[in-house]
């Protein structure tokens, strides 16, 4: 394991960005970003040459790592040629490029880890507030994003199977119960009832695809404000953080981004009163999203995009049960019943989201 304190380190990490053959004498490797999957440092370069960043790629959680890669480099392409043909400026800024070494991939194997290399946006920046403005500015981004890779030529690998699939995450939650290897069952019988009550309705996406009524498109599947680019003038530059672009519904992006931004709490908020839906950016992402997604979307993807605001609360409340009662297994926790209280809370956004079910459908259907 890496440590960021150590001289050696930082010289196997120059080492490492070295391979990649970059452009410019390397001055320093830092750690950059406070990324949760994947290990990011900022290479600066002497001179007129680029800076880029470096990643250790957490091949634990994105098993294959060439096919990771090759979806990554068929969307960016697909982007920079529409760009290109738009006659965009400045296209260095406003899609990513991933330095590719002398066999051509754009990732190294060094018998242990996993490495890439992609050329730093100078002068951006991103931002963590969710705000009405920043929403509607995500929702048109992320929306011009699906838009965008439409007409992708190529079919892309799904680097997490069944990474929002409901039904499988339901099958998931009940192998837990029915082992309750934690001995945890008994205290949350009343929730476990309360996800089942619901399971037949949330499980609409997966039942539409196979009436071929909910087609899946390409979507970025981690939908949050601080996976957008800004340029110094507060203007949005391009999404980043593409690890997850894969085949998904629209709900994806859609329903992962009010599960995060329209909540009014943490995720873990111990105060249930404190959590509930925030309708300001619903109506604010929903704009942006329809203003550049609309033009692609079916009228049963944009009818049903309340039905996403609530699938998601209840897909992660799903997910944090299921790894409570097998014993804490795959989230961290910084105390023992940590995904108990982030389950508790992502049921009271729930319980939010479906008292302003109605007003959301009358929103959708104005817009």
């Amino acid at each position: 394991m890496l440590t960021h304190n150590k001289p050696s380190v930082m010289n196997d990490l120059k080492n490492i960005a070295a391979g990649f053959a970059p452009e410019g004498e390397i001055l320093s490797v830092e750690p950059f970003g406070n990324g949760l999957i994947n290990d990011s440092y900022k290479v600066t370069t002497q001179g007129s040459a680029p800076d880029y960043v470096l990643q250790r790629i957490n091949h634990l959680v994105f098993k294959d790592v060439e096919m990771l890669q090759r979806n990554i480099e068929a969307v960016t392409a697909h982007i920079r040629r529409k760009l290109e043909a738009q006659g965009a400026e400045d296209i260095d800024r406003k899609v990513l490029r991933f330095v590719a070494g002398s066999d051509g991939k754009t990732y190294r194997f060094d018998g242990e880890n996993y490495w890439r290399l992609m050329i730093y946006i100078p002068r951006s920046r991103s931002f963590e507030a969710v705000t009405p403005q920043y929403a509607e500015c995500a929702g048109e981004a992320f929306g011009q994003f699906e838009k965008m890779l439409a007409d992708l030529p190529v079919t892309l690998g799904e680097v997490i199977p069944d990474f929002h699939n409901i039904e499988f995450r339901l099958r998931q939650l009940r192998d837990a119960v029915n082992a309750d290897s934690a001995g945890r069952l008994a205290e949350v019988c009343d929730i476990v009832a309360e996800i089942e009550k619901r399971a037949d309705r949330m499980c609409l996406a997966e039942q539409l695809h196979r009436e071929g009524k909910l087609p899946k498109r390409v979507c970025h599947c981690d939908t949050k404000v601080n996976n957008m680019l800004f340029d110094e003038n507060g203007d949005f530059l391009c999404v980043v953080d593409l690890d997850t672009v894969m085949p998904s519904y629209v709900f994806s992006d859609f329903g992962d981004f009010m599960r995060t931004g329209a909540n009014t709490s943490a995720e873990d908020d111990p105060d249930l009163e404190k959590i509930g839906f925030n309708m300001d950016i619903f109506r604010a992402f929903s704009k942006g999203y329809l203003r550049s997604a609309g033009a692609f979307l079916t009228p049963v993807e944009i009818e049903n995009l309340p039905y996403g605001a609530a699938l998601f609360p209840y897909m992660q409340c799903v997910r944090f049960l299921a790894n409570y009662l097998n014993g804490d297994t795959y989230y961290k926790i910084l105390y023992p019943d940590h995904n108990l209280v982030r389950t508790r809370a992502q049921f009271r956004l729930l319980e939010s989201v479906e008292e302003h079910l109605p007003e959301m459908k009358r929103f959708i259907e104005k817009l």
